[in-house]
């Protein structure tokens, strides 16, 4: 793969459903202003994390990513863990991906089970992983490109009406609605803190980049090139949306239950805007299940390599494969999806809050990998520039991004809504710890990579 699919795969895993049905949510719970600069928060610490992911990607171009990093800087039962969490969240987004579309498909086809659209959505998502990584790849850059297209319609249309140059609008929108009747931020400033660690998971899977490292060819000027467009990108489209949106829809408004970009679109006169936005989403979800298999069959097949899963999971097909890692993965998240039907209160509630838990302690792992990994170059002699490429501001910007990131854990604790993933969470990871210490003794939590310098 190349930069661009680099690129296409972060945009595909982060910008699916949470943009397009629950931004209107997000407005409703922290105010207009408040959800801008929630949103401005979650991309600093993106770009934060994402600096230091693409200089360990560099030094370490593997397939399968972080927990490679965290093995080989903290240690192998820290690279255990967060694998395993990583891997679970994704397996589990799959069965909602499936189940999200198949309910979206009714609306062209009410009777075809919900059921039936997702063996056949997931039979497709397995044949694209199956086939090559390039195959993989250019599919999702396709279907990364139809949501790209809607967002940057919805900026550019929505900005004519703000400003008054658009035909099907009266005038001029403006920015009235920032200024509510209750102030510029209505919910209070706890509303804000609570969307600012929505924030922080409305942009999981820009860390995609670090998974794919090992089948990008020239690594080590097409990585740093994909972080860097990824989050700009990022953060242009999630914030001008937000902006867009919370200036043309009422505050009051931004809660009910349709997706604010069909409300925008129908306000500024786009025909069928209910329909093109219902294939816009269902585009949405397929590409954030795209991209969420290749990841877990990735993961399992970098532990295997490891050594920290069963050697079958290494195995690869003539083109590099590992299909039964994608097997599995894709049997889970079928798994996951029965869960929610029979068990949505116990089992299915479990598997949510361990994945959500999964994704910020995932960006602390990177962080924390980063700094081990700069000390130990220190230690050896080395400097960072004897990396292709490196963070800048060490280690001020390491430091910055692990501080939000923890500060956002402490903030779940209070939120009734997200402390399920505390109380799910952190009791898998201290019993996949005890595991791992009982399988292969006390030096697990040490690092036992080889100094820099001397082999990576």
């Amino acid at each position: 793969m190349e930069s661009r699919h680099l690129v296409m795969i972060a945009l595909g895993g982060v910008i699916g459903s949470g943009l397009f049905v629950s931004s209107g949510y997000t407005i409703a719970q922290a105010g207009p202003l408040g959800a801008v600069i929630a949103y401005g928060v979650g991309a600093l610490v993106t770009y934060l994390v994402m600096v230091c992911l693409g200089e360990l990607a560099v030094a370490y171009p593997v397939s399968g990513g972080f927990h490679v990093y965290a093995t080989r800087n903290l240690g192998p039962a820290w690279g255990f863990v967060r694998a395993w969490l990583y891997w679970l969240c994704w397996a589990v987004a799959l069965g909602s991906e499936f189940t999200a579309a198949g309910i979206l498909m009714q609306r062209w086809f009410p009777q075809v089970a919900v059921w039936i659209w997702c063996l056949i959505f997931a039979a497709l998502l397995y044949v694209l992983n199956a086939i090559s990584s390039r195959v993989f790849g250019e599919a999702e850059l396709w279907l990364s490109l139809i949501k790209v297209i809607a967002v940057v319609a919805l900026i550019i249309v929505g900005a004519t009406a703000i400003i008054g140059i658009n035909p099907a609008v009266d005038g001029a929108v403006g920015l009235g609605n920032f200024v509510t009747s209750d102030g510029l931020f209505p919910t209070g400033i706890g509303g804000v803190l609570i969307t600012i660690l929505a924030g922080f998971y409305a942009f999981s899977g820009t860390e995609l980049i670090g998974v794919t490292a090992g089948e990008v060819k020239d690594p080590h000027t097409a990585i740093p090139r994909a972080v860097h467009t990824a989050v700009f990108r990022l953060t242009v489209f999630f914030i001008g949306s937000i902006f867009v949106i919370a200036a043309i829809v009422p505050y009051s408004d931004a809660s009910v239950n349709e997706s604010p970009f069909v409300t925008v679109f129908d306000m500024v006169g786009l025909p069928a805007a209910a329909d093109v936005m219902n294939f816009v989403i269902i585009t949405a979800l397929h590409s954030a299940g795209n991209s969420g298999l290749f990841s877990c069959a990735r993961m399992l097949y970098s532990l295997a390599e490891e050594g920290q899963a069963p050697a079958v999971l290494a195995r690869t097909t003539s083109r590099g494969i590992p299909l039964v890692s994608l097997t599995i993965s894709l049997g889970f998240g079928l798994a996951s999806l029965l869960s929610s039907v029979i068990a949505p209160d116990s089992l299915f509630l479990a598997l949510v809050s361990i994945s959500g838990f999964a994704v910020v302690t995932v960006w602390i792992s990177i962080v924390a990998s980063h700094i081990a990994f700069r000390i130990r170059l220190r230690k050896a002699g080395g400097d960072a520039a004897d990396v292709a490429y490196h963070a800048p501001l060490y280690p001020i910007v390491p430091v910055a991004a692990l501080v939000l990131l923890v500060a956002s854990l402490i903030g779940v604790a209070f939120d009734p809504a997200q402390n399920a993933a505390l109380r799910f969470g952190i009791p898998f990871t201290v019993l996949c710890l005890m595991y791992y210490r009982w399988k292969h003794g006390a030096g697990v939590f040490r690092s036992q990579a080889a100094p820099v310098g001397r082999g990576l």
